[in-house]
């Protein structure tokens, strides 16, 4: 088994490519080890001195660090990765528990669903598809009076240019396809 090692653009995240999939649909995000018992992956991850959250996406697996180098612990997290797969254990339970449904706890009035729908297209086929290419994930958190507020998981939490993405990117995206938007800020 070969896995792959990307850099991302927040420097306490890597991102691996083990070559197979991770998970069928959806993402998951583990911040503590005590959340971890829906993945057996995300369990033997956080038993290595220094992993801080994980993050599983359909094909990759971005783990962020606290303190220590990575040439210290890129080693421990592929072997932990390798094994995982050599155990043959599911990387989520089944169902995949934990994972958020991406309707879940979203806020917008009535009036605004169809405004709402195309930011969610917009997020899903031109946002999304390159914030994985990250090592992360962007969900639709709510909209409220022109301003749209997303979500930001795996490596786009915490890093230094998520701001950057945010207010250049994503936010002049949906400005220019719908001119109610006035503003772009994360939860």
């Amino acid at each position: 088994m070969f896995i792959q090692t990307e850099a991302t653009p927040n420097p306490a995240t890597l991102k691996f490519l083990p070559g197979r999939p991770v998970l069928a649909q959806g993402t998951l995000e583990f911040l503590e080890p005590e959340a971890t018992k829906d993945s057996p992956l995300a369990a033997r991850l956080f038993e290595i001195d220094g992993v801080t959250g994980v993050f599983l996406g359909s094909d990759f697996i971005s783990v962020s660090k606290g303190e220590g180098e990575w040439q210290h612990l890129k080693p421990a997290i592929l072997g932990a990765i390798m094994e995982h797969y050599q155990s043959g254990a599911p990387v989520a339970a089944e169902g995949e528990p934990g994972s958020e449904s991406a309707e879940e706890g979203e806020f917008f009035a009535p009036e605004d669903e169809e405004t709402v729908n195309t930011i969610k297209e917009l997020l899903e086929t031109r946002v999304r598809p390159a914030v994985a290419q990250d090592g992360g994930d962007i969900t639709f958190q709510g909209y409220r009076d022109g301003i749209v507020f997303l979500h930001m998981r795996g490596a786009c939490s915490g890093c230094p240019s998520s701001t950057a993405t945010l207010r250049h990117g994503i936010e002049n995206l949906l400005r220019h396809f719908i001119p109610e938007v006035q503003e772009v800020r994360p939860v």
